[in-house]
């Protein structure tokens, strides 16, 4: 009876701890002072013991983020000492290889102290506009162009913040005080966390953690390898193809069900890139354990124990597992697409669990505005960087379609239009739905969206596209169609490149296409209801509807003239 008593209250505290790393996520969502955090929710925060295992996350913030953070403490741990932690202390890195995969991530730690004594961690990071360098793009040829390196090092040691760094960091970025502010709001979020556990401990008289944590680590173990066994014992291979940077990325690997753990090998995977669109192991770990968890065990709490029997290898320089000083600016375009090349192989182990392939990676754009250079500028004109997060669509499920202009994996939010005129002149003049992107099937695949960019009056702009999809639109799955492919081009319809750096003059415009999500089984076992309603809602064209759905004309007749009434849902 003692025993049950005390997993109640166990349980209790285990739920507490998963409530106070949600209120430090939403502590840093309200302080930060880029959109990437306060509008996007580009972020992960999560407590760990002593050790540095990881104990509960954030629901707010990216697997990316989180499942690589899970590693970094321990990373955090050995840089820093053991005897060189103190109360007050807070480190900070944005190392891509002991971080979160690139330099625009900033990783904050702080040890929690009680009574004196170290009772565990908090971390956070989050995703900062610029960090110096070539900015945030993919044309460096290494790590030391895309920005300002900060190893892993006391920020405040003992509550004394470290001036000098915060010099360095000034004096190396474009926007000081955005960089600054989020810097503070990160070491601010993990206090706000450390106050909150320090108030459970309290509460439930406790002296350490390490009790709560073993139960968390050996409950949730156990529940993942249960979830393991019971799938079937075989391997499977699969493969994807990407647009790359200037040519075609391939992911290949093969998944084994072990027993106990799930091997994950991407042997066979294209090599290191020139340009920075390579990714880091820690960061392919983070999304391919993220799409075998989700596949099999979703409702598991994330922490280190339901991670740990997720085994990822990879060879070494390539594209899935580049080695320092590989450019990895982007590192999340590549990292994206791991979930779809795992589901390409667990669908020919569990078949009718995954989706279809989506969008994949972000749609993210950055734009570099500057005073017009072809004639006089008028006086309130002004440089100012401008990074926006969009979506294309997710791939269509066995049983549900794909959700439209959603980001799957990564599950960051879309930028409000409002927003994102707010952080410089820059003018959204189109931001809508793109119909007919979403692969046809049994189910539908999410739609794309369309989106046109511009200056204000007396600016010229540099558009850094992070896209892909271009030439490699997400594949169908079991007789799904693909989804539609991205576009993007000038209002004068100049083509331009899915990557890279582009100048647009004073005046012109960028029209960009964002990818659709893929359909999931045959068009022709789609409910004629769920058709009609697609039409209704200006998902799909009559043209679709007729050649895909099979609908007749006399029923699209039908379906325009209830729209036309304001009959139809």
């Amino acid at each position: 009876m003692a025993q049950e008593q005390s997993n109640v209250a166990y349980q209790v505290m285990w739920n507490r701890l998963i409530s106070i790393v949600e209120e430090q996520a939403q502590a840093l969502v309200r302080t930060a002072f880029s959109t990437s955090v306060r509008e996007a929710g580009d972020l992960s925060a999560g407590v760990y013991d002593t050790k540095g295992n990881m104990l509960a996350q954030a629901v707010t913030g990216t697997p990316g983020h989180v499942n690589a953070m899970a590693d970094a403490v321990a990373h955090f741990i050995r840089r820093i000492g053991r005897q060189n932690i103190i109360e007050g202390d807070v480190y900070i890195t944005n190392d891509p290889w002991e971080g979160t995969g690139h330099l625009h991530d900033i990783t904050m730690v702080t040890p929690s102290f009680h009574k004196g004594v170290l009772v565990g961690f908090f971390a956070c990071t989050a995703h900062i506009v610029d960090i110096g360098g070539r900015g945030f793009g993919a044309d460096a040829q290494s790590v030391y162009e895309e920005g300002l390196y900060i190893p892993i090092m006391k920020f405040a040691d003992q509550g004394e913040v470290d001036e000098t760094l915060t010099k360095i960091i000034r004096g190396n970025v474009r926007e000081p005080d955005q960089l600054i502010g989020d810097i503070y709001a990160l070491a601010t979020c993990n206090e706000i966390g450390h106050r909150r556990l320090i108030d459970m401990m309290e509460e439930f008289d406790l002296d350490h953690i390490d009790g709560i944590a073993e139960f968390i680590l050996e409950n949730s173990r156990r529940a993942t390898i249960e979830r393991i066994a019971a799938l079937p014992q075989t391997a499977a291979e699969g493969e994807m193809t990407m647009d790359g940077f200037d040519r075609p990325i391939t992911l290949k690997l093969k998944i084994s069900v072990e027993g106990d753990k799930i091997v994950s090998d991407f042997a066979g995977s294209s090599p290191v890139d020139k340009k920075g669109i390579n990714c880091p192991l820690v960061y392919t770990k983070a999304y391919a354990c993220y799409a075998l968890k989700v596949a099999i065990a979703p409702e598991i709490p994330n922490n280190a124990a339901s991670l740990a029997p997720f085994e990822v290898t990879a060879p070494e320089n390539s594209i899935v597992n580049a080695l320092h000083p590989a450019p990895v600016a982007l590192r999340h375009i590549v990292g994206h697409f791991v979930p779809d090349a795992v589901f390409d192989a667990f669908d020919k182990i569990v078949p009718g669990l995954v989706p279809a392939e989506g969008a994949g990676c972000l749609c993210n754009f950055q734009v570099s505005l500057r005073p017009r250079t072809d004639a006089p500028a008028p006086p309130d004109a002004r440089r100012s960087e401008v990074l926006t997060f969009n979506s294309g669509g997710s791939g269509a499920r066995p049983d549900h379609d794909g959700l439209n202009a959603t980001a799957f994996p990564s599950g960051v939010m879309t930028m409000p239009i409002e927003a994102t005129e707010h952080a410089g002149p820059v003018i959204i003049w189109r931001k809508e739905l793109r119909p007919d992107s979403g692969g046809a099937g049994k189910t539908r695949g999410g739609l794309g969206q369309y989106m046109e960019v511009g200056a204000q009056e007396g600016h010229e702009f540099d558009i850094q596209a992070m896209f892909d999809r271009g030439q490699h639109p997400a594949r169908g799955r079991r007789g799904g169609k693909n989804g539609a492919p991205t576009t993007i081009a000038q209002d004068d319809g100049s083509k331009m490149h899915v990557k890279g750096k582009q100048f647009v003059p004073h005046g012109c415009k960028v029209v960009m296409a964002f990818p659709g999500g893929a359909g999931y089984g045959n068009p022709a076992d789609r409910p004629k209801d769920l058709v009609k309603r697609d039409l209704a809602r200006g998902y799909i064209s009559t043209a679709t509807a007729a050649t895909e759905y099979g609908l007749t004309a006399q029923e699209i007749a039908e379906v325009e003239i209830a729209v036309a009434k304001g009959e139809a849902d």
